[in-house]
């Protein structure tokens, strides 16, 4: 196998009841560590390139280019995907340079602007093949319309997806950016009736919140795409540290290796948990 669009691997997903994990790619050893896991465990996997990360390398090429080519080398299906893209030469950028999904985010737009620059981003996405997800409003865990407690509406987000075409749809149903503990609950009713109402697969954002029993809960009631970025950034620098202060090194690989590890490890048990909700 090789690199993937969004499309097909939530298609197939979907059709079998389970849900693709996403998660986030911001150093090298984060896109190793899912390739690990996706041949441990046998399943495709989205690695995410946020507009955050590009920011903080200053340029999307060269780690673009190094998750694409460990993408091309897994024998599972890989979705390298451009997350949170708020600006559009970024999304032209990514397309030019073989990425296979974009998240366009116009939810700090008002609502008209945002399904007209969605809309502009699915014509110029599609006719490269590359799928693109968007957001209606903003999901938790940001200043916004979707502040902690806000949920989509069904109807509203059913007609979003007519006027833009987009592939997958961010809904807030009750997770939240960002957040260190696991204790969110998701409203399993809400993504039901948003199931039931939207045409295209549903992606839950802030997941790292949700215990394990809210994401298969989650799953179950019609979610198809679930992003995992800060409790793998905590698993990430909680190896990390106990490896140093074990064993105190310069040696960056001894630390980073030991982090890649234990990615390895949480990222393939959240795949497989995803896969059998």
């Amino acid at each position: 196998m090789t690199r993937s669009a969004l499309t097909p691997v939530l298609a197939e997903a979907s059709a079998a009841g389970r849900a693709v994990a996403a998660f986030n790619v911001i150093q090298l050893e984060h896109a190793e560590a899912y390739a690990a896991a996706a041949e441990r465990v046998g399943l495709p996997v989205v690695m995410q390139i946020s507009e955050n990360c590009v920011r903080y390398h200053g340029a999307l090429a060269p780690l673009a280019a190094a998750t694409l080519a460990i993408a091309d080398a897994c024998s599972q299906p890989v979705v390298v995907h451009l997350d949170h893209a708020e600006d559009v030469t970024l999304v032209e950028e990514a397309v030019r340079l073989g990425l296979t999904s974009v998240m366009f985010d116009g939810s700090t737009l008002p609502d008209d602007e945002n399904r007209s620059e969605t809309r502009r981003v699915v014509d110029l996405c599609r006719a490269a093949g590359v799928s693109v997800e968007a957001e209606l409003g903003e999901v938790g865990g940001k200043d916004g319309v979707h502040a902690p407690g806000v949920r989509t509406d069904p109807a509203d987000a059913a007609r979003f997806v007519a006027d833009t075409r987009v592939d997958a749809l961010a809904v807030a149903v009750g997770s939240s950016h960002a957040m260190t503990d696991r204790t969110a609950e998701v409203d399993t009713d809400l993504i039901a009736a948003l199931r039931d109402s939207v045409p295209v697969p549903l992606v839950l954002h802030g997941s790292s919140g949700v215990p394990d029993a809210g994401l298969v809960a989650a799953v179950q009631a019609g979610m198809t795409k679930v992003n995992i970025a800060t409790h793998l950034n905590q698993v990430f620098t909680r190896a990390m540290v106990e490896r140093l202060e074990q064993s105190p090194t310069v040696d960056t690989r001894k630390y980073l290796g030991a982090a890649r590890e234990a990615v390895t490890d949480e990222a393939a048990r959240l795949m497989a948990l995803l896969a059998h909700p």
